[in-house]
């Protein structure tokens, strides 16, 4: 059976967990209000998804050595704190840029916790035969999150301020760890091989998950250029609410879950993740034609639907057919992947809106994006497994 009371409480947990750290997307706004540029916004922004890669081989060790709940608890706690720390800063950013670094790190270490150890978790309650089904409705509940966050922080912090948004962070990181706490992580309990499991590296030298790795990276880069430069490009360009684009990009993402993840368990992942690359792409190769808020809508439908084929799919290629010892180690590879992407996205983006403006920025990225057709191609078409 697929959709448990387990499998629903850790979607919902997910789903706050994720909005509280979508509503940090209104961040840059925070960082240019304090006299931060569009460089500060890159090494800021990415410095978070840089511990979050970092920390992975740890965090995947961890996972499989103590378990997934008790991971996930520690990256709610994580999660539900750190917004708060936020509240003293007041004043120029350079009067408190290492420690806001210091935070994002901590706050980054946080989420990959978090990120890692649930989607472990949810695999080890999927049916072999449904697992693209399984990991797409479950990924719903990010996708879900990806929009509430922004859309209750918004208005929240345009009436009450920044620490408004940033009580209203902690707040949802608090549900999930609430909802899922009576959860069991019964996989743990069962008596374990003594058999020794390969590392994280070691798995990472196998080409199959070299390649899965490879590939969300390249799709990190563009969740880099859509999660921290879409607010501010929003903003110089006048748009209205700058939430219509992750509402639109969620709605998409999440109404695609409904067949698309039912089709490739039926015809395989394979055939579907060249076209989430493709959509990825075009949806950040329109962004410079947005000047009004029916475009920016669109372009966040075009990349959510990208989204909604690629993060099942590819996760699924990873995970399939590795045994329960080494699966937290296979998602913090696909996790970190995701990550590394994200912070080089940033600090690389970060420098190429510094230096030719925003219209370049997305262009660059959907280019990077669209690489991702030819590194698929490289992939073993047979996978070894412990």
């Amino acid at each position: 059976m697929l959709y448990t009371p387990a499998f629903a409480a850790l979607f919902i947990a997910n789903l706050f967990l994720v909005a509280s750290f979508a509503s940090f997307f209104l961040f840059p706004l925070f960082i240019t209000e304090h006299g931060g540029s569009q460089q500060d916004i890159g090494i800021i922004m990415g410095i978070f998804a840089l511990a979050s890669a970092l920390c992975r081989p740890w965090v995947s060790e961890m996972i499989d050595r103590i378990g997934r709940k008790r991971s996930f608890t520690l990256g709610c706690l994580i999660m539900t704190l750190l917004p708060i720390l936020h509240l003293p800063l007041a004043g120029p950013l350079s009067s408190y840029y290492l420690p806001l670094l210091l935070m994002r790190i901590v706050h980054g270490i946080g989420l990959a916790i978090c990120f890692t150890s649930v989607f472990t978790f949810i695999v080890d309650l999927i049916p072999e035969e449904r697992l693209n089904e399984g990991i797409g409705m479950f990924g719903t509940s990010g996708l879900i999150g990806l929009a509430v966050g922004p859309a209750i922080a918004e208005p929240i912090m345009i009436r009450f301020g920044f620490s408004a948004l940033f009580l209203t962070a902690t707040g949802m990181a608090a549900l999930g760890l609430l909802i899922h706490l009576p959860v069991r992580d019964l996989h743990h309990q069962q008596p374990q091989t003594t058999v020794a499991s390969p590392s994280f590296f070691a798995l990472l030298k196998q080409r199959k998950q070299l390649i899965s790795g490879t590939l969300a990276m390249v799709f990190g880069f563009g969740l880099a250029a859509t999660g921290n430069f879409i607010a501010p490009l929003a903003q110089e360009r006048q748009l209205s609410y700058i939430s219509l684009y992750y509402i639109a990009y969620s709605c998409a993402a999440v109404g695609v879950r409904f067949f698309a993840g039912r089709i490739a368990d039926r015809i395989g992942e394979n055939q579907l993740i060249p076209w989430g690359f493709i959509l990825a792409s075009s949806g950040l190769l329109l962004v410079p034609l947005v000047h009004g808020n029916i475009m920016l809508v669109c372009v966040g439908f075009i990349f959510g639907i990208g989204h909604g084929l690629l993060f099942p799919a590819l996760n699924a290629m990873a995970v399939r057919d590795e045994p329960y010892s080494v699966r937290g180690k296979v998602t913090g590879i696909f996790t970190g992947g995701i990550d590394a992407g994200a912070f080089s996205g940033a600090l690389i983006l970060g420098v190429i809106g510094e230096v030719t403006g925003y219209s370049s920025l997305f262009i660059w990225a959907g280019v990077v994006v669209l690489t991702g057709l030819w590194l698929f191609r490289l992939r073993p078409k047979s996978h070894k497994t412990f």
